[in-house]
């Protein structure tokens, strides 16, 4: 006879009792906040009210092909929240920890934080310099562990998740499914950020490893970018003919409301993404512009 997991079945509000409290966490991405809303009851009615944030223990998939401002993201997310005096674990897989720390520095000074603020609550696991932390889950989710338990962190950044399973993307699945688990399990916030291959749509979800990357977590924010070719193209986005407009777009967030536009994303003369106005609002506005 096959055994029951009892323990697995709960009615609604069982459930409910041991869900985490609903608010905003600051991404520290100009405009980006704003974009994520949830719902309440007033006067019999439902109402629209902003979160002020990603979900608290959300873990979120930053994907987009190379250049399109993916480490900026985590690496505002990362200042942002040790500004706040909310320490955050920075998982780094592609780049040593040194240089990290560089760019990080960078992104402090762009966003008016003093890095001796906050570089003390911005813990390091350099796997980019180890074998064992990028091929062994174990050993990195044991160390992650330790990195919580130390330091009291509240938020878990990775850079990339792809790196985790570079020339293995049958295990893609498996090695995001075990951090997606672990985070929730440690209460943490996560941003995980994810490779396209170059056979992926740039618009799309999708990342090396599959649908299935963005499938398994709570939400994607897909980050994409086109070179402007003609001078409608110049007129309606602002933006010169030969130069590089980025966009972003929220991918489905199951924790909560959120904005389905595509937006434009800036990346700032100082080094920082800036999310812009719905692309929808641009064309609409050299429409009426043209008719008149």
């Amino acid at each position: 006879m096959r055994e029951v997991e009892l323990d697995a079945v709960m009615t609604a509000s069982e459930a409910y009792t041991k869900a985490p409290k609903l608010f905003g966490i600051p991404t520290g991405v100009e405009g980006l906040d704003d974009l994520f809303f949830t719902t309440e009851i007033e006067d019999g009615r439902p109402k629209k009210v902003p979160l002020g944030g990603i979900p608290h223990r959300a873990v979120i998939n930053v994907t987009g092909i190379p250049d399109t401002g993916k480490s900026l993201f985590a690496e505002q997310f990362a200042v942002k929240q040790a500004s706040l005096g909310y320490p955050v674990v920075f998982i780094t897989v592609e780049s040593p920890a040194p240089f990290v720390t560089q760019g990080l520095s960078q992104r402090a000074a762009a966003m008016g934080i003093e890095w001796s603020e906050v570089e003390d609550s911005i813990i390091l696991i350099d796997a980019a310099s180890s074998v064992k932390l990028r091929e062994d889950v174990d050993a990195l989710l044991d160390t992650l562990a330790y990195a919580i338990r130390e330091y009291d962190t509240k938020s878990v950044v990775v850079d990339s998740i792809t790196g985790l399973f570079e020339a293995r993307e049958m295990l893609a699945r498996s090695i995001v499914r075990r951090m997606f688990n672990f985070l929730k399990k440690w209460g943490q916030t996560g941003i995980l950020i994810s490779q396209k291959r170059s056979s992926h749509e740039e618009g799309s979800a999708e990342a090396a490893g599959g649908y299935a990357v963005s499938h398994i977590l709570d939400g994607t924010i897909v980050l994409s970018k086109k070179v402007i070719t003609s001078l409608w193209e110049e007129r309606t986005y602002g933006i010169p003919v030969g130069d590089v407009m980025r966009t972003i777009r929220i991918d489905g967030m199951r924790l909560c409301g959120h904005d389905t536009r595509t937006h434009l994303l800036e990346i700032t003369e100082t080094g920082l993404v800036r999310v812009g106005p719905p692309i929808s609002e641009l064309v609409k506005r050299r429409r009426e512009e043209v008719r008149a």
